[in-house]
């Protein structure tokens, strides 16, 4: 038994290294470029858009809670889930399913009161913002859809902005550029 109570290995003597070999190797070449891990890519489609705001509102977690009590992936408020049909909040926060199908009837009914203004308002720029569907969608999601409208008929001198200081038009130019006609408009859906 060698040191340490580790058992000696012989090595064979074919396998002993007694000269120099050359090596081959990259020369001048980078193995590692960064150590950033890069999320996947999902582009400016529905889930694209839905992923990007669930990051913003919560870094995605379905089970996080805010210091305002706004729930899940999404961040819903109470009002906002029983408008929606759901009534039992520790039910919505353990249940990323119910949680998805709430974000999707949520933004039906944002597009359903919005529809005149997305027509009216898209590729307009106010405020230097250009003005898309999905930023109109998403500023809904932080301000509801009355904030949205305020702000644009008032040409961006109404600028809501929510407890933690995020304005509509932050959310107009963030989450712009989105593709959301997967979406369908539709007047007071529920769960």
């Amino acid at each position: 038994m060698g040191s340490y109570g580790l058992k000696e290995v012989k090595v064979p003597n074919d396998l002993l290294v007694c000269e120099l070999v050359p090596a081959i190797y990259p020369q001048k070449q980078v193995l590692f470029t960064s150590t950033i891990v890069i999320p996947p890519f999902l582009g400016s489609s529905f889930v694209g858009f839905k992923e990007a705001l669930a990051f913003k509102e919560s870094s995605g977690d379905y089970f996080r809670t805010n210091t305002l009590g706004y729930l899940g992936k999404y961040q819903f408020g109470i009002g906002t889930l029983q408008l929606m049909g759901v009534y039992n909040a520790s039910r919505f926060l353990n249940d990323p399913i119910l949680q998805e199908k709430v974000f999707y009837t949520n933004v039906s009914r944002n597009k359903w009161i919005l529809r005149k203004d997305i027509r009216r308002y898209s590729g307009k720029r106010i405020g230097g913002v250009t003005i898309t569907e999905s930023g109109m969608l998403a500023a809904a999601h932080l301000a509801g859809p009355g904030n949205v409208k305020k702000y644009l008929r008032s040409w961006g001198r109404n600028n809501k902005q929510d407890a933690f200081g995020t304005q509509v038009s932050n959310y107009l130019r963030k989450f712009s550029g989105y593709d959301v006609s997967y979406v369908d408009p539709v007047r007071n859906p529920k769960i």
